[in-house]
């Protein structure tokens, strides 16, 4: 490879760019010689003008004193205080514009913005800049006129002049500056305030435009975040009852399993194979238990119609039968009870007395004096006799008077009525035979009238009273046959079944 083709190290590199830079910081620092000595040149012009004008106008000042003969003093000093305020007013002119230079290029301006302060350090930076490269190029000038000897003069003060200008060149550029920087900020104020508003009023809507983005963002964050809520709700119960079911299915898997697994083990064992096999025979027998059932079940569902012919016919037949068997055993129970009707009743235990009794009448007053006689089966099986009514009076006094007989107590009588007659019912007892005897009497209903005992049983007063004032039955024969239980003047006979009651209010 060739030594031009060769690519250069990076020592090489780092050489050659600090030998760049060094090189531009001396043209740099150059340059700023140059100004400052423009702007020293400038300054000395300014200052020897001035001069010459103070040396014109001493020169006038001796003009017109020579030219005016003999002046006085008061003139020449009144002069002389008008040019020395002159000169006051001109140096404090001069140090105001310097100081107002100074304080422009220091802070920009009062009223300037961020540019101008930007502007004017830069400014006082290249200044100090200028300033410091001046003193270094005299140090260096007067270094080399010392060193450099009689040669060195021209070039030393050509050096200096060099320096001059570029001092004057400097402190003019620095004045230019000062002044650009001092309009700035003066004219800026004014628009640097409505760039300040407009900025300021931008900046704030900025800050709206964000404040507003970052709400609509947490409102659509809050919103998605809500309306998520319910389909999350949703989702998340769907997840649950899937969960759920897959839970309960894999325990019913598991139950299934350990089922088979412990059936397994139980019918693995030694005796296993017996229980297994009686195991099987009973599922067989439960298998055809089950199949008989249905088979049964089925055969029955089919047979409908014609079991309900068969049950219908069976049920007809039975009901026969059953109207067969009522009707045999109601003729039955009729046949027997003609057959007890027909046999003889057997005698009652009074009927001996009734016989006496219809003996002694009989033959004492005839046959007929007792109309009929017979054992009165509900009344204690009473012997009980039917006496005509016109022999009733000897007949009573017989039975009371005979001795066989000797019925000395009437224990009652009361009457009857049977709408066809009327009947007097008497009862009595004797003492002696320790007997009883019922007597009945019978009576027109038209003119009931039955002739009174109370002379031969004297209880018997009250009584035919009662069944007089009740039943209306007259009893001759009775010694104070009058009403016991109603008023005398009562109209009627209360217990007559064809009683009407005389006065509806009593």
């Amino acid at each position: 490879m060739s030594e031009d083709k060769r690519k250069p190290t990076p020592e090489e590199k780092a050489k050659a760019a600090a030998e760049a830079k060094a090189k531009a910081e001396a043209l740099r620092k150059q340059r700023e010689q140059e100004q400052l000595a423009e702007a020293g040149s400038t300054a000395n012009q300014s200052v020897s003008s001035e001069s010459e004008q103070s040396t014109e106008t001493k020169q006038a000042q001796n003009e017109a004193g020579e030219g005016s003969g003999v002046t006085s003093d008061a003139d020449a000093k009144a002069k002389a205080a008008a040019a020395a305020k002159a000169k006051a007013a001109a140096a404090a002119a001069a140090a105001a514009k310097a100081k107002q230079a100074r304080e422009a290029g220091e802070s920009g301006g009062a009223e300037g913005d961020a540019d101008a302060k930007a502007k004017a350090a830069a400014a006082a930076k290249a200044k100090a800049a200028a300033a410091a490269a001046a003193a270094a190029k005299a140090k260096q000038a007067r270094e080399a006129g010392e060193s450099g000897g009689a040669e060195g003069d021209a070039d030393a003060k050509a050096k200096a002049a060099a320096a001059a200008k570029a001092k004057a060149a400097a402190a003019a550029a620095a004045a230019a500056k000062a002044k650009q920087a001092r309009e700035a900020g003066e004219s800026g104020g004014a628009e640097g305030d409505a760039d300040a508003k407009a900025k300021a009023a931008a900046a704030a809507k900025a800050k709206a435009a964000a404040a507003a983005a970052a709400a609509a963002k947490a409102k659509q964050a809050r919103e998605a975040g809500e309306s998520s809520g319910a389909e999350g709700d949703a989702d998340a119960k769907a997840k649950a009852a899937a969960a759920a079911k897959a839970k309960a299915a894999a325990a019913a898997a598991a139950a299934a399993k350990a089922k088979q697994v412990r059936e397994a083990g139980e019918s693995g064992g030694a005796e296993g194979d017996a229980d297994a096999k009686a195991k099987a025979a009973a599922a067989a027998k439960a298998k055809a238990a089950a199949a008989k059932a249905k088979q049964a079940r089925e055969a029955g569902e089919s047979g409908g119609a014609e079991g309900d012919a068969d049950a219908k016919a069976k049920a007809a037949a039975a009901a026969k039968a059953k109207a067969a068997a009522a009707a045999a055993a109601k003729a039955k129970a009729v046949q027997g009870a003609s057959a007890e009707e027909e046999a003889p009743k057997p005698p009652s235990k009074n009927q001996p007395f009734l016989d006496k009794y219809i003996k002694r009448i009989t033959e004492q007053f005839g046959s007929d004096a007792i109309e009929d006689a017979y054992i009165n089966e509900l009344a204690k099986e009473v012997p009980t006799i039917v006496v005509k009514n016109d022999q009733w009076q000897d007949v009573a006094r017989f039975l009371k008077e005979d001795e066989q007989l000797a019925f000395d107590y009437l224990s009652n009588l009361h009457g009857v009525d049977y709408e066809d007659r009327m009947e007097v019912y008497y009862h009595f007892y004797s003492y002696n035979n320790r007997q009883s005897l019922a007597v009945k009497v019978t009576t027109d209903r038209e003119n009931p009238t039955i002739p009174s005992v109370s002379d031969v049983w004297s209880g018997a007063n009250w009584n035919e009273r009662e069944t007089f004032d009740l039943l209306g039955i007259y009893f001759p024969g009775h010694n104070d046959l009058r009403r016991i239980l109603l008023p005398d003047d009562w109209v009627g006979h209360p217990l007559r079944k064809d009683y009407e009651q005389y006065d509806e209010e009593v």
